[in-house]
């Protein structure tokens, strides 16, 4: 593309400076070095339809992709700015609606909206998590997410491809980088769910078939609930030899997510920690995506 149609297409795109990114503006951070960034909406073919995302990144040059694996609310404003403030680091980041074969995004704008107590609303969160955890949906979904960064300009397909995820994307970020394992160089799961299960398909079983580094934040709640999770996923990992970090936060299931709701009336979100889990983050990738 030549510079003057760079200069057009960029201009019909909305420019947005991450270190002033509302309520994710980062102390870790300092606001000179945030790069400025630009927010594209996306289309994605995939093996079961067309899946509609928010690819963001830096608004000059090639770096390495990241996919960001959202939780059981989906694409929606806290996710993107998640994205936003990783692409200021100089990452190209993809934010794809995991709920694609029900609807468009966003199903929730607000996580801190949603009554978990509503039996309606609890039925609703179960069929959307079951449209992409069902066998085999998350791993045609990551081929396609994965080959999309890997055909954008803004993509340096020199270096390995990123992966986070939070609550129900931890599971999915296991699940990525076992599929596509020679492009996923570095895994990511804060506060995700069922990573340990005692089914055959339990994706810390995909240990063997990882090749990149993983990190895992687990909430100190879960870690109450299966004390044993952390073992078995460091056992796991030693197996088969893949670098991998398991570590318990002092914080509940959500803390990373902002729009979090309420627990017996008690905030999930905890900044505290959500800063020190985004500071490991962008380090581990400066690492292990080198």
């Amino acid at each position: 593309m030549s510079s003057k149609q760079d200069s057009d297409a960029l201009s019909r795109r909305t420019f947005v400076v991450v270190s002033v990114a509302a309520g994710l503006t980062s102390n870790t951070i300092p606001a000179a070095a945030a790069l400025a960034v630009v927010e594209d909406e996306v289309s994605i073919k995939t093996a079961d339809g067309t899946c509609d995302a928010a690819f963001i990144h830096p608004s000059s040059g090639a770096h390495p992709g990241v996919l960001i694996w959202p939780d059981a609310f989906g694409l929606r404003p806290s996710m993107r700015e998640m994205g936003k403030r990783l692409a200021a680091e100089g990452y190209s980041v993809l934010v794809p609606n995991p709920f694609y074969r029900i609807g468009k995004a966003p199903m929730y704008e607000n996580g801190a909206n949603v009554d978990f107590a509503d039996p309606t609303t609890r039925a609703k969160i179960e069929t959307l998590m079951g449209s992409v955890t069902a066998a085999g949906h998350a791993e045609k979904d990551a081929a396609a997410y994965i080959a999309f960064l890997d055909a954008q300009p803004r993509v340096d397909k020199s270096r390995k491809i990123g992966v986070q995820g939070y609550c129900m994307g931890g599971a999915l970020t296991v699940r990525t980088a076992a599929a596509v394992p020679n492009r996923v160089g570095a895994g990511a799961s804060f506060h995700g769910g069922g990573l340990v299960t005692d089914q055959p398909d339990s994706p810390h079983l995909l240990a063997p078939k990882i090749k990149g580094r993983m990190y895992f934040g687990v909430a100190s709640n879960d870690d109450q609930r299966q004390p044993d999770a952390k073992d078995k996923l460091k056992a796991a990992f030693a197996a088969a030899k893949v670098p991998a970090e398991v570590e318990v936060y002092p914080a509940k299931h959500g803390w990373c997510v902002p729009d979090m709701p309420t627990d017996a009336g008690a905030p999930i979100y905890s900044r505290p920690d959500a800063e020190r889990a985004w500071g490991v983050l962008v380090a581990f990738y400066k690492t292990a995506l080198a």
